[in-house]
């Protein structure tokens, strides 16, 4: 069995549930349309607190977010394949989709760049943003839009340049910080010499 016919095995195991469960149907359907407001309302309410960790969290997933999208866009340019329910037969075509190329996930790029990026920043409980975007992933198979192996790709891609970033800024915020401490340092040294000289 090559990747393709894994890919489709996968995603008929996935869309077929569909068929089965009937009445999960409609739940699916608003989680890959609809959760998208919801993380759009939680981006700009972290935003609006005026917490400065919190406004550095939305920048770099927001760059996290681009970037992943780029990466995307020119993967898509080595290797393409049209949604499944063009491809194939049979498929439990849930919502309305245009016609284009499936690979990667643009919609799972979205939610896996802002939540992974949640999570590095705040850990915890946020670990639940994670599950969030992986109930988004396998509603776009779920819903006959987008292979497994777009939604994967779309996840190692994401976390990938989601960590990046982190990074970069975790050790820029790690430098500030001992400069601004040896900064203070100085200050108070060069404050204890002036009070032993007087």
């Amino acid at each position: 069995m090559n990747l393709t016919e894994i890919n489709i095995t996968l995603f008929r195991m996935v869309n077929d549930l569909g068929k089965e469960h009937t009445y999960l149907n409609s739940v699916f359907s608003f989680i890959a349309e609809y959760l998208v407001v919801f993380l759009v309302l939680s981006v700009l309410f972290s935003w609006f607190t005026r917490n400065r960790e919190n406004r550095i969290m939305i920048i770099s997933a927001t760059i996290t977010f681009i970037f992943s999208i780029i990466v995307g866009k020119v993967l898509g340019l080595f290797y393409s394949n049209y949604q499944p329910f063009v491809e194939l037969t049979g498929v439990n075509l849930l919502i309305e989709k245009e016609v284009d190329n499936s690979f990667p996930s643009d919609h799972t790029i979205l939610f896996f760049s802002y939540c992974f990026s949640f999570w590095l920043f705040k850990r915890g409980v946020w670990i639940l943003s994670l599950l969030v975007a992986t109930l988004v992933g396998i509603s776009r198979i779920w819903v006959g839009v987008h292979y497994p192996f777009d939604v994967l790709t779309s996840i190692i891609i994401s976390f990938s340049i989601a960590y990046i970033i982190y990074s970069i800024v975790r050790d820029k915020g790690s430098g500030f910080s001992s400069q601004s401490g040896t900064r203070c340092l100085s200050l108070r040294l060069s404050k204890q010499i002036r009070f032993t000289k007087q």
